[in-house]
């Protein structure tokens, strides 16, 4: 039987691994949109190896997008051309049978070829070429997706609150946004990959404008209501480490 992450466990994964990282990144301008979502449901979607992970007995998935800035090789200087970019994720959240709780990936649009074919290469993840366009006008924030090969674009508007917070270890919030684990699927089997980053700095979120077209890209049905929860980050850096068993 699979072990249940807890509490403990999932603590755990904040630390900073012994071994060495192998690329730093930024991620900024955060907008988290959770819908609760059927577990079983979930669970059919996932590999041989990885469980749903749930919060009082809901599964939660997730549309994410943000912007990705200073991505480099842990001994490189940045190149703006190459370096900074966009990305929109769609995710649940998953352990495995030793209960390490982490993430599973559905797609992440990007729009720098690069990055999509490290991605894909190197860590086993469903990314996608697609063409994005993000405008930050104060604080208000206007971001466009259009995924290859789809008719339509998905359009998202919101704001980020200035004022911050920490999640509570236990709560809603900490199983959403504390999540320190990747899981893929390789030719070997499912693979682990670790980031290390200081816990999200937290912050309400205004959504004016939002769209499902990245739920129904990847196989789920429209949820027909708006995100059962909504939380923004303003960013965090962020340490990349190598694919384990």
């Amino acid at each position: 039987m699979p072990v249940t992450p807890t509490l403990e466990s999932r603590l755990a994964v904040r630390g900073r691994p012994a071994r060495a990282h192998i690329m730093l990144q930024r991620w900024e301008r955060l907008l988290f949109l959770h819908w609760r979502w059927d577990a079983a449901e979930i669970q059919r979607t996932l590999p041989p190896g990885l469980f749903v992970d749930t919060f009082q007995g809901d599964a939660w998935l997730a549309i994410v997008p943000f912007f990705m800035r200073g991505i480099r090789p842990r001994f490189c200087p940045p190149a703006p051309s190459i370096s900074n970019f966009l990305e929109l994720n769609v995710r649940t959240y998953v352990h495995d049978e030793q209960g390490r709780p982490g993430v599973w990936f559905y797609s992440l649009d990007c729009n720098q070829p690069l990055a999509v074919w490290t991605a894909r290469t190197f860590f086993h993840l469903p990314y996608q070429h697609a063409r994005m366009q993000a405008a930050v006008n104060d604080n208000e924030i206007e971001y466009n997706c259009h995924r290859r090969g789809e008719p339509a674009s998905s359009r998202f508007r919101y704001q980020i609150a200035r004022e911050t917070h920490l999640a509570e270890s236990g709560s809603l919030g900490f199983f959403l946004a504390e999540r320190y684990l990747l899981f893929s699927k390789s030719p070997r089997g499912i693979r682990c990959g670790q980031v290390n980053h200081v816990p999200y700095p937290l912050a309400e979120a205004k959504l004016d404008a939002w769209d499902v077209k990245p739920l129904l890209q990847a196989g789920f049905t429209d949820p027909s209501r708006p995100p059962d929860h909504i939380i923004g980050s303003p960013g965090v850096d962020v340490r990349v480490y190598p694919l384990t068993a």
